[in-house]
């Protein structure tokens, strides 16, 4: 999608909960001389030329331009070659800012710097993100968490025994949004199919490229109501397994991982002592 954008010197940047991710790009702009490489102008910022740095703050690329730079326009080329949007550069204007979101195509971009319709010199960076499943806990053995901010100040008895919360961290290179959570496998309360995203209260989290959040659940996953499939509490304990799946909007690829888990000490869910550790 072809967008057409005013001047921008300057931009706010998108940040999720956890802060704002900063991705940068080093190396060569103007080739390798020692290992005999054409000086073709094409390549990752190094801090030289017109092209001083190029970054991922957020869901925004930010393009960062020397004091002294030629050049009239700023244009983001798409990985498959269509043209993403154009900045026009003022005078003096050492920024500009190309607003990606979570729905762009991941792969490698190019950003080209023209002077008129002659191109002066471009860069290329891979904007792609992956998000990876740290961890999980259950809320009634996690008080340190903020439940409270995300489930309200007076949460019933069935949040704090049958919530949990994933934290997932994007290790790639360009942001993401999780639009479904799910619990599958040897939880009291699986759930293939979530009402909504899974997520409580919200369609979707973005998490920037370096950065970690919280999910929190919204399928009692651990609910004292056992479902037909469902793995429950007892006095001579059951053990199992359960897999934790997060849709991905950018990817469209699923994250997954898989836990161990043990359920002792009494017949009755709410009571119960659940041990959750990696598999």
């Amino acid at each position: 999608m072809i967008r057409n954008n005013p001047i921008i010197s300057r931009r706010n940047v998108l940040r999720t909960t956890a802060g704002a991710a900063l991705v940068s790009v080093t190396g060569c702009l103007n080739g390798n001389e020692d290992s005999g490489t054409p000086d073709d102008g094409i390549g990752p910022v190094d801090g030289q030329g017109p092209l001083q740095r190029v970054t991922v703050e957020g869901t925004t690329l930010v393009v960062e331009l020397s004091s002294d730079a030629d050049i009239d326009q700023v244009n983001l080329i798409q990985p498959n070659g269509e043209l993403f949007g154009t900045r026009d550069v003022a005078a003096g204007a050492q920024q500009v800012s190309f607003e990606i979101g979570t729905a762009y195509e991941p792969g490698e971009y190019r950003v080209v710097a023209l002077k008129g319709e002659e191109t002066v010199t471009e860069s290329t960076t891979d904007i792609v993100p992956e998000i990876q499943i740290q961890d999980v806990g259950l809320y009634r053995n996690n008080p340190d968490k903020p439940w409270d901010e995300v489930y309200g100040e007076s949460p019933t008895d069935a949040k704090k025994n049958g919530e949990a919360f994933v934290t997932v961290q994007n290790t790639g290179s360009g942001p993401d949004a999780v639009v479904e959570m799910r619990f599958t496998g040897d939880v009291p309360n699986p759930v293939a199919d979530p009402r909504g995203s899974g997520i409580y209260e919200k369609e979707s989290v973005v998490v920037s490229a370096g950065e970690k959040a919280d999910l929190f659940s919204d399928s009692f996953p651990f609910g004292s109501e056992i479902g037909d499939e469902g793995m429950g509490c007892s006095t001579d304990g059951n053990s199992g397994q359960f897999t934790i799946i997060l849709e991905t909007r950018v990817t469209g690829q699923q994250a997954t991982k898989a836990y161990n888990v043990e359920y002792t000490g009494t017949d009755e869910m709410q009571n119960c002592e659940i041990t959750i550790s990696g598999a």
